[in-house]
């Protein structure tokens, strides 16, 4: 039985074809010198060429359009669309038509068709036609399924499948890198590379934040009253070419003073590429969240909330450090300032900062000089918690450059 329906030629015929956009037609332009022995001959071929440009016939690209001539490649980001007909290539009238369509993928698989209702009946030689479109979100092997069932004037129900199978290709490699400032801002560099045979213009590469960041796109040169892009105002990605863009994140107000908070994230954000291809053909990409490492500041947190870019040698100058309690207990602060072969503090070493709750931060304004020139290294202070008798040790917290505001022979 399973035989003879095998062998059983259907009523109606079932045809299958992507839609695609056509191509500019390319030529092989042919030139010689007018001195040559063909003279001007090559010159007015190509002229009376309907397929090259008037007054540009040298040009590969002519004004003609050229039809896909296979399926091409499909790519992650990008949107499937298929052209499905069946076809009653009888004499009889066939009834209680219903056509469907399923992509069959790696983890799923989903109905594209547009109506599952029947078609009440079918004439001879006419047709039933749909357009499938399905924007492609996995990349390997997917299976087109299309099923025909139709019952014959005489009654009897029929049914056919065929499976059209296809590869989805990645179309950018897409890396990131983290880099945690000194504060609580946290910098993206995203590395995106076309993989592709054919340029693409990159529409938009934004960061879409995780709730408790903003972020700030570095990737404009502010020129006036307008940012024009670093990559210039035709943003083309030829093949196999890398474009980084970068992004600096930094907390929201309403968590950029719970420390304990803003230590533990790891969840920054996805990024949200869109292109187009040949003719405007669109593709859109979103990453997974992108996770950094979560720093480790230890039970203390100390930084710089402010200093200045240069000061002069032997001469005092001021900086503001903000200590936070990354712990999950209360802190008694001890501050001892410990001076080194440059770098000399100004005031009482050893002075108490108080109680320090979880989470909490205090801002400290210090003075201190130096007696080196050149590139000094901030470092010796050192802050002791005196219900558990802990020291915690701080150097290299930044540097400053140390300049003599005399001439050179008076220093």
């Amino acid at each position: 039985m399973d035989v003879n329906q095998a062998k059983q030629e259907h009523l109606l015929a079932l045809k299958v074809m992507r839609l695609t956009k056509p191509t500019l037609f390319t030529n092989l332009p042919v030139t010689c010198e007018d001195r040559d022995l063909p003279g001007d001959l090559f010159g007015q071929l190509m002229r009376e060429d309907p397929s090259t440009i008037k007054e540009a016939e040298t040009l590969m690209l002519g004004e003609m359009l050229t039809l896909p001539q296979n399926f091409g490649n499909i790519f992650l980001g990008e949107t499937f669309s298929s052209y499905i007909s069946v076809h009653n290539d009888s004499n009889q009238v066939v009834k209680d038509i219903l056509v469907k369509a399923d992509l069959q993928t790696s983890s799923q698989r989903l109905n594209l068709s547009a109506s599952n209702s029947a078609v009440a009946e079918l004439k001879p030689e006419c047709c039933i036609d749909d357009v499938i479109h399905h924007e492609v979100k996995e990349i390997g092997t997917h299976i087109l399924v299309c099923a025909v069932s139709y019952t014959t004037q005489y009654g009897e129900k029929l049914y056919f499948r065929k499976f059209f199978k296809f590869q989805v290709l990645k179309p950018l490699d897409v890396k990131t890198k983290f880099y945690n400032a000194e504060t609580d801002e946290v910098f993206l560099e995203a590395q995106i590379q076309n993989i592709t045979t054919s340029p693409m213009f990159m529409e938009k590469v934004s960061l879409e934040p995780s709730m408790m960041y903003n972020v700030t796109e570095l990737n404009t040169v502010t020129s006036g009253n307008d940012g024009e892009s670093t990559f210039g105002k035709m943003s083309y990605l030829q093949p196999m070419d890398t474009r980084q863009y970068l992004y600096c994140l930094k907390p929201k107000p309403e968590y950029a003073e719970k420390a304990g908070v803003i230590k533990g994230v790891t969840v920054i954000g996805k990024l949200d590429i869109v292109w187009k291809t040949n003719l405007g053909e669109r593709g859109r990409l979103q990453t997974s969240q992108l996770q950094r490492m979560a720093p480790g500041y230890g039970d203390i947190r100390l930084s710089l909330e402010m200093i200045p870019d240069t000061v002069n040698l032997e001469e005092p100058f001021d900086i503001i450090c903000k200590i936070t309690n990354c712990s999950e207990r209360t802190m008694d602060l001890v501050l001892e300032m410990c001076n080194t072969r440059s770098i000399h503090w100004c005031g009482v070493s050893g002075r108490q900062l108080g109680k320090l709750s979880p989470g909490a931060f205090l801002s400290l304004p210090l003075t201190l000089l130096s007696s080196v020139q050149g590139l000094q290294s901030i470092s010796g202070l050192r802050l002791t918690d005196t219900f558990l008798k802990r020291t915690y040790e701080y150097d290299d917290i930044a540097q400053v450059c140390v300049v003599c505001p005399y001439t050179s022979n008076e220093c």
